[in-house]
């Protein structure tokens, strides 16, 4: 790509990028005042404050989600190079599934798992 076709691209970007946000904005002003000052949750009105605390309990369960979403994202990869890297990809998938394990296990044991 010579630097002209490069400038070019850069300069189309930037104008999308700020295309995109007038037109953001006029389009927020198309709606009534009335409409945009109250919060949307699938059309039912709010039961609790928008900054109310949640329980302890669920900042466990969302620790527990972001290790399995983490090996999710580990083994989506390693599944496309293993055939290429060997019996070492392998090693290294079960050696991270065993402190994935392991903090499960853990997490078990302090009694994260259970609900009540």
């Amino acid at each position: 790509m010579s630097g002209t076709a490069a400038a070019l691209s850069l300069l189309g970007m930037a104008l999308v990028a700020v295309a995109s946000v007038y037109a953001s904005a006029w389009a927020g002003r198309i709606g009534s005042a009335a409409l945009s000052a109250t919060p949307f949750g699938s059309g039912s009105e709010p039961v609790e404050h928008a900054v109310s605390r949640f329980h302890v309990r669920w900042y466990t369960v969302t620790m527990l989600f972001l290790a399995f979403d983490m090996e999710m994202v580990f083994m989506y990869p390693w599944t496309r190079v293993i055939s290429a890297m060997g019996p070492s990809a392998v090693i290294e998938m079960f050696l991270f599934l065993g402190i994935l394990l392991a903090g499960i296990a853990y997490a078990w044991r302090e009694g994260a798992l259970r609900w009540t």
